[in-house]
């Protein structure tokens, strides 16, 4: 694994990015259409929500987007470009920079939503900064799990639904964890009472990623 061809692959995502903004631009349209659903469903009936719906729904709508937007890391790559990456790069680093960048979109995106979730549904959050820290940690526990997921998707003919069908056993853990550390922040409790569940993040977030770094080298020479 060379950092060079870590960088230059990361970049080269950023540019294919860059030059498919609808793709974007749909994704943020999809978080703020979602969103715009759930205010009409909650906020305009009942006047406000509590906090635990509150906590949850930005959290399944989270996990949505997260789904749509790594969904292509692999799917979108045709077989002459996955060959072209075969011959100059090396694994690790393919699925290395792809979770990096996959990481950083799934964060712009969750600090979007958060933004636009808080302005329309209110903000019943009393520990911002544990709140982020969940958000930040959710991001890195989906980029890591879904970009190993959609590579493996990637081998199958009906590589879309078997993404649905993969994703959600494996990420259920993950979500829940980040959920209680989430109500943690909203409720405002000491920050000693979420550190397990930090400590639990950050461990899933380091497996699951130490076990993509491994086992990506058999499933991309496949």
């Amino acid at each position: 694994m060379k950092k060079s061809q870590i960088l230059t692959l990361i970049k080269k995502e950023f540019l294919s990015e860059w030059r498919q903004r609808y793709a974007l631009n749909g994704m943020i349209l999809y978080l703020a259409s979602t969103i715009f659903v759930c205010y009409m469903s909650f906020g305009l009936k009942s006047g406000n929500i509590d906090t635990i719906t509150w906590n949850a729904l930005f959290w399944i709508i989270i996990l949505f987007t997260a789904v749509n937007a790594v969904a292509k890391s692999f799917i979108q790559e045709n077989d002459g470009r996955l060959l072209y990456y075969y011959s100059i790069a090396r694994p690790e680093s393919i699925i290395i920079s792809k979770i990096i960048y996959n990481a950083i979109l799934l964060l712009v995106l969750s600090l979007i939503g958060m933004l636009v979730y808080t302005l329309v549904m209110g903000n019943p959050i009393q520990d911002i900064g544990v709140y982020l820290l969940a958000v930040v940690l959710g991001a890195l526990g989906f980029s890591s799990s879904l970009t190993m997921i959609s590579g493996i998707a990637s081998k199958a003919s009906n590589s879309g639904s078997l993404m649905a069908v993969l994703s959600f056993p494996i990420i259920l853990p993950l979500v829940l964890m980040v959920i209680r550390l989430s109500k943690n922040a909203m409720d405002g409790l000491d920050r000693s009472v979420s550190t397990d569940e930090i400590l639990i993040l950050v461990a899933i977030n380091l497996l699951v990623g130490a076990a993509s770094f491994l086992l990506f080298p058999y499933l991309w020479k496949s």
